[in-house]
């Protein structure tokens, strides 16, 4: 899975660089955010700009990641959502829990306030 990690002023910016996120994927996917969860990252940003596709499994995936992160006293969001993957949040529910941004920056700027 291409999947990379940076830090921004104490968030955890995990950049999913696949444009469909689906069940293969979410054992790699699930296990780098959880490993930041579990090392006491209190910050976490999922930036998702190249995928145009998830499937349920992802979306169950992005609400234990939420869960945990809140579990842990931190908080996760997202950015870079395309139109598609936004349509899936919302029929699901799931972007009444987890805040989402346009763009990475926007979210940064976020948990600086």
């Amino acid at each position: 899975m291409n999947l990379t990690t940076d830090h921004n002023d104490g968030v955890a910016i995990v950049r999913v660089g696949e444009t469909r996120l689906m069940y293969p994927l979410l054992s790699e996917f699930s296990g780098a955010v959880t490993t930041l969860i579990k090392n006491g990252q209190q910050k976490v940003l999922i930036d998702l700009s190249p995928v145009v596709y998830v499937d349920s499994a992802s979306i169950g995936c992005l609400m234990d990641l939420y869960r945990q992160t809140a579990a842990a006293g931190g908080t996760l969001k997202l950015s870079g959502i395309q139109k598609r993957v936004e349509t899936m949040l919302t029929m699901t529910g799931a972007q009444q829990f987890i805040e989402v941004h346009a763009d990475e920056q926007g979210a940064l700027d976020t948990f600086r306030e």
